[in-house]
């Protein structure tokens, strides 16, 4: 098995940053025309105008060396080819066992090969896996109102993934800034916030790194403005000053405004911070006197993970429209925005869809994880597993004060600090954890996240304190 070199793991970090890097493997070859002859490479005569095509293979070796050939280098990948999993373990290709606190980046929240879900979707795929949104779809249906049942929302638009729902989102709030006179509808966002891939999403991203290349005439896509987390005053000053149109724009008939705020609940990529109470109160009271949105994103703390069904919920307060992803489908892709009361009869015929979206496959998916969240009682599971966890890192950060620092974040979306003066970045202490035999993942350069599947168990929770002191003892 092959590990990471510091270098490695830096690039490896600033890769899932958004910056680019070279390949991770460092004895994996790399002269692509050296291994041109190699078995498990494409033939170039069979690339156009091959007389019959041949059926696919399933690789069971060589894969780091088929990537480097053949997927897009959008990923900076560890050394660990994963074949199997139960539960909260995964397993590589030689047998080693992992014990899984990344889950798919917080969606696999049933862990691997969950029974009922894996039962919920083969029995949907053996009667009808996909059919067009232009027909009614019980499944939808289904997952639109236990959704909606189980939240402020009102009414659901199904997707494929969370920048989706963010896109959809972003859309709405345009369309309904249009409708209230708006030619210039401004969406506040926060900086070091994270809300998908897209250029509109990566656009209303707070983080500069992530627009590099991507700009047009040296602007993203117009019409976002950036606040600080957790400011209320600023964001107050911003609503202000966003609502005054420019004397040059009122020349051309155009009119500016604060169309929504936009805000994660607690920010993930950002660093595992959550959202202040005063903070979030604020952005309501704002929207509610300027007639404008509050719009959450919840692709990553949404569907449990916080403690709390929504990541709302912890702030006390009830926003106009919200998504989710990740773990609502457990895995099986599907997003979802959601709005309510005005919000949710902004979009029309033609406004927006998708050809995925909503499908009978992806919403069995979702129905099985609803039913696992009522029925398992996972939200108890969630609440008293992320307590231990806290507890657990708050000793490691007392034991080992050279290194770690504050532990913060809500239910089993955690992560803890490493200090400045530590000679180690977050994605290096990740890659002595899987030497251990414990994924983790980054949430930037110096923070370290937890985010097991929400069925881990007491035991579980233990022995990855264990095998991480052992990562952080080794550098202490």
């Amino acid at each position: 098995m092959l590990f990471l070199t510091r270098q490695q793991f830096t690039a490896a970090l600033f890769l899932l940053s958004g910056s680019s890097v070279t390949s991770f493997i460092s004895n994996g070859p790399s002269n692509v025309a050296a291994r041109s002859n190699n078995r498990w490479m494409s033939s170039s005569s069979t690339r156009i105008g091959a007389a019959k095509l041949e059926p696919p293979v399933l690789l069971t070796d060589h894969v780091p060396e088929v990537f480097e050939e053949h997927v897009q280098k959008t990923y900076g990948r560890y050394p660990l080819t994963i074949t199997s999993g139960k539960g909260c373990k995964l397993y590589d290709d030689d047998g080693k066992e992992y014990l899984d606190f990344v889950a798919g980046i917080a969606t696999c929240c049933l862990g691997h090969s969950n029974e009922k879900l894996t039962e919920a979707i083969t029995k949907q795929m053996s009667e009808l896996h996909h059919i067009s949104n232009l027909y009614y779809i019980p499944q939808q249906a289904s997952l639109a109102k236990w959704l909606s049942d189980n939240s402020v929302a009102d009414k659901v638009f199904f997707c494929n993934s969370g920048a989706e729902a963010n896109e959809g989102a972003i859309k709405l709030a345009r369309k309904y800034g249009s409708q209230k006179g708006l030619t210039d509808p401004v969406i506040i966002v926060a900086h070091q916030s994270f809300h998908g891939r897209t250029l509109a999403t990566i656009t209303a991203t707070g983080q500069p790194k992530y627009h590099e290349g991507f700009k047009y005439g040296g602007e993203m896509v117009r019409g976002f403005q950036y606040t600080p987390y957790n400011d209320p005053d600023a964001l107050a000053g911003l609503v202000k000053d966003m609502n005054e149109t420019p004397e040059d724009l009122k020349a051309e008939g155009r009119k500016r405004g604060v169309a929504a705020i936009m805000m994660e609940p607690l920010q993930g990529e950002g660093g595992i911070v959550p959202g202040s109470k005063d903070f979030f109160k604020t952005a309501r009271q704002l929207c509610d006197d300027n007639g404008a949105l509050l719009i959450m994103d919840e692709v990553q703390v949404g569907m449990g993970r916080s403690g709390t069904l929504w990541g709302y919920e912890q702030l006390d307060v009830e926003p106009d429209v919200f998504t989710s992803a990740k773990a609502l489908g457990g895995g099986v892709p599907i997003g979802a925005m959601m709005a309510k009361g005005e919000a949710a009869n902004v979009l029309g015929p033609g406004d927006h869809a998708s050809t995925y979206g909503g499908n009978p496959l992806a919403c069995s998916a979702g129905l099985a994880v609803a039913a696992c969240m009522a029925e398992d009682d996972i939200l108890t599971n969630v609440q008293e597993r992320g307590e231990q966890l806290t507890t657990g890192l708050q000793n490691l950060a007392t034991k080992y004060p050279d290194i770690l620092g504050e532990v913060r974040g809500w239910g089993l979306l955690k992560g803890i600090v490493i200090k400045e003066e530590a000679d180690c970045l977050a994605g290096e202490l990740v890659g002595d954890a899987m030497k251990e035999g414990l994924l983790l993942v980054p949430a930037g350069l110096k923070v370290v996240r937890f985010v097991p599947p929400l069925i881990v168990t007491e035991a579980e929770v233990n022995m990855a304190l264990e095998k991480f002191e052992k990562a952080v003892a080794a550098r202490a």
